[in-house]
Order: structure tokens, then C-alpha cells, then sequence
């Protein structure tokens, strides 16, 4: 997938719903654990060396796995490439595991799964699709079957 680097950019800036200063290992031969900032905005992964404004590297959460590792480490691997693991080690597990629910709610395909059960639980409260005022109620993006490509 490609994006513009001006983009990405201004949305590293953006506030972040979570953030902290935490031990990450990417996947390279002989990477080590090393302190990095990393910052979720929306459904990207920031990380940056904790001395610089810009982002050394972003991860696009979707079509990835969100995995515990031990008490205080988690990992995310994507779906094409599953033995390449970027790993990070929090202060405690607490922290862990915030970092993991915050990471799975993170993606498209979590908010289109909200959205398509809220909608279903106001429609079945009221009798009324809450979309059908939006003119999208119809949208395949909004059917429960529909899958995104």
C-alpha cells in the first residue's frame, strides 16, 4: 500500500489516543529491544527514537494479530507475513495489556464490526435504521456479510 509521506507525517502529529515509552524489537536479523515513542493514531502505529519529532517507522493495524507474548510483552505480526514479529515490552502487564485492547479496537475492521452491531441493536430498539438518514443504509461497507477488500 503506499502513502504519502506528507500525509503520514501530519497525522503522526495528530493527538494520539495512546502513547508511551516503551521497548520495541522489530523484525530484522539481530534487532535488539531499544526505547522508542511509540504513539497510536487511529489505526496507524507510530515509532520514533525518543529524541526526534519524526516518526521512524508506522504500522498500518490492519490484517495484523495482536499476541500476548509473556506477562509484560506483546507482538504484532501481519496476516501476509506472520513470522515477522515486531515485539514490545512494557513497564508492567498492566500496561500490556491496555496496549493490546487499545491496538485491537484500533483497526477499520473492529469499528465497521461496532458500527454494524449498534446499528443493528438501535434498529431493533426503535424500528428505525439509524442510517437510512445518511442515505447509506444500503452500503455494502455497512452489511453485516460484506467484507472489505
Amino acid at each position: 500500500m503506499r502513502y504519502n509521506e506528507r500525509e503520514l507525517l501530519s497525522l503522526a502529529r495528530q493527538p494520539a489516543e495512546k502513547a508511551a515509552e516503551i521497548l520495541m524489537r522489530v523484525p530484522k536479523k539481530g534487532s535488539v529491544l531499544k526505547k522508542r515513542l511509540v504513539k497510536l493514531v487511529v489505526n496507524f502505529l507510530f515509532y520514533f527514537r525518543t529524541d526526534e519529532a519524526e516518526p521512524i517507522g508506522a504500522l498500518l493495524l490492519e490484517h495484523c494479530r495482536i499476541t500476548k507474548e509473556e506477562e509484560n510483552v506483546f507482538s504484532i505480526s501481519f496476516i501476509e507475513e506472520p513470522e515477522r514479529k515486531y515485539c514490545f515490552e512494557c513497564d508492567s502487564e498492566e500496561q500490556c495489556q491496555e496496549w493490546i485492547e487499545a491496538l485491537k479496537r484500533a483497526s477499520y475492521e473492529f469499528m465497521r464490526r461496532s458500527l454494524i452491531f449498534y446499528r443493528n441493536e438501535i434498529q431493533k430498539m426503535t424500528g428505525k435504521d439509524p442510517l437510512e438518514q445518511y442515505g447509506i443504509s444500503e452500503e455494502a461497507r455497512f452489511q453485516l456479510g460484506a467484507r472489505r477488500q
